[in-house]
């Protein structure tokens, strides 16, 4: 592949990675997508074709919950930032985000306690509908967000590799199994409301994280990723994969040599008679780590090194999240959070909504 001028995404075949006589194979076609893409579909996960194809199933059930049962899982119920959030409610760049979406994630309990920084009250258990309105949904979300975990945390390893470390490389950058928390959420992309409606699905953005795992859930193109010229390139849903891409928070701590790529969603075009569905899994670090302090400094091979600077620069849409060269991850994600959802922010940190909304609680909330 050419250094960055991509003009499509890769395909990787996850049971190459499982097998000695393949592996080798594997983590070189990672490698080079890692530097020169930030994006890649991965097939063959261990992720349960029938699981993910019932999670497929429950979502328009989610979206069609009666509009009280919405309401009592908003997300400024939850001062973990978990729940539904209404139709257009964030924007990026300027424009609103034709997108509906409940966010969730993994089990756990939140561990934050007086004279905590407040990012530690980040992480906390989801909101979920009432489970007879939605029978099994929990469950089912609940066993796909364990299975995809489990792939994200053998992915890294393996990614650890690629990247001229050994397989523990990363593994510096998070906390204990029962301190971390990963996130998700259910997207919805309706059909554009008219002929010259906006079709901003969500605007150019980088994510936060190390990896992102996205599930396309619906036949509906949309997806794009920005190559190193500036071009808007296609990630069309493939049956049977996951799209997988890097965050800012990877690209901070390999020094650039693993490629945060900017991308966005296109809504459907007006008269599109079903909407686009997605489910993208956010693998964090941990709340306390520092990218920029000297303990967690990568070191790497010349020879990756050299990969990296042969890609050259990349142009971009995208400015988010250039905080993780100076703050703690947590801050980082918290103040993300409520820039996003200034009314989750007003209940539950009300010091940090006076600072970041001076004038009262906006419209909308902006990410950048």
């Amino acid at each position: 592949m050419s250094s960055g001028d991509f003009s499509s995404v890769p395909i990787l075949d996850y049971s190459q990675a499982l097998s000695s006589s393949t592996r080798a194979k594997f983590i070189a076609d990672l490698r080079d997508a890692a530097i020169n893409v930030g994006f890649l579909y991965l097939s063959h996960t261990p992720v349960s074709p029938e699981l993910t194809q019932s999670v497929i199933s429950y979502i328009p059930a989610m979206f069609n919950l009666p509009e009280d049962e919405k309401e009592r899982i908003r997300m400024r119920n939850s001062p973990h930032f978990l729940g539904y959030s209404k139709f257009g409610a964030e924007f990026t760049k300027g424009q609103a985000d034709m997108r509906e979406q409940f966010d969730i994630a993994t089990k756990h309990e939140c561990q934050w306690k007086e004279g905590d920084p407040e990012y530690r009250r980040l992480w906390g258990p989801s909101q979920w509908p009432a489970e007879d309105l939605i029978p099994g949904f929990q469950k089912t979300l609940e066993s796909y967000l364990d299975q995809v975990q489990h792939l994200a945390d053998e992915f890294v390893t393996i990614l650890a590799e690629a990247i001229g470390l050994g397989p523990d490389g990363l593994s510096k950058f998070y906390d204990t199994a029962e301190k971390m928390q990963h996130r998700s959420k259910v997207v919805k992309y309706p059909a554009a409301a008219g002929p010259s409606a906006s079709t901003q699905g969500v605007g150019p953005h980088y994510d936060a994280g190390f990896v992102t795992i996205l599930l396309q859930a619906s036949d509906h193109e949309g997806l794009q990723v920005q190559n190193l010229q500036g071009q808007w390139i296609d990630a069309k849903p493939v049956p049977g994969t996951f799209v997988v891409n890097f965050g800012r928070a990877i690209e901070f701590a390999t020094q650039n040599i693993v490629r945060a790529t900017s991308h966005r969603v296109i809504s459907p075009a007006h008269g599109t008679p079903t909407p686009r569905y997605s489910v993208p899994f956010f693998h964090n670090i941990g709340l306390d780590v520092r990218i920029a302090d000297p303990a967690w400094k990568l070191e790497f091979p010349q020879s990756v090194l050299a990969q990296r600077d042969a890609r050259g620069q990349h142009t971009s849409d995208s400015v988010n999240f250039t905080e993780f060269g100076t703050e703690a991850s947590g801050h980082v994600n918290l103040i993300g959070r409520v820039k996003s959802h200034p009314d989750v922010a007003q209940r539950h940190y009300p010091e940090l909504f006076k600072r970041y909304f001076p004038d009262g609680l906006p419209e909308h909330g902006v990410a950048y």
